[in-house]
């Protein structure tokens, strides 16, 4: 099955189960706080390090990691993927660059949503 589909196909059940565990975790909860979003970064990580273990012990799984983790677990979280490039940088020792990464990622996001958010306010 060509690399492309396998995404396409993960990512689609990633981003239902991303919306039903939002509407889940919402009437548990309450809507007071984003439980959904927390919930599935929470479960996403966890899901990305096992599949990453477990990927990492079979060896030859690419297509399990292109339908799972870059799809599914895409589709699910991407907060998934950030955690995973993090934590390879620090195995790796690099830290300062990791803590570049995790600074980058965070505030870049925030200000890149606060300029869209600015720019279709003021055309609106």
């Amino acid at each position: 099955m060509p690399s492309l589909l396998l995404v396409m196909l993960g990512g689609a059940l990633g981003s239902g189960g991303r919306y039903l565990t939002g509407r889940a975790a919402a009437s548990l909860l309450g809507p007071d706080l984003p439980w959904g979003t927390l919930a599935v970064n929470l479960l996403g990580g966890f899901a990305m390090g096992l599949l990453a273990g477990s990927l990492a012990r079979i060896g030859s799984g690419e297509p399990w990691r292109l339908f799972l983790g870059v799809g599914v677990l895409g589709g699910f979280t991407t907060f998934s993927a950030f955690t995973l490039d993090t934590v390879t940088l620090l195995e790796r020792g690099q830290s300062v660059l990791a803590l570049g990464y995790i600074l980058l990622s965070v505030a870049g996001a925030m200000a890149a949503l606060v300029a869209g958010l600015s720019l279709a306010r003021s055309v609106a």
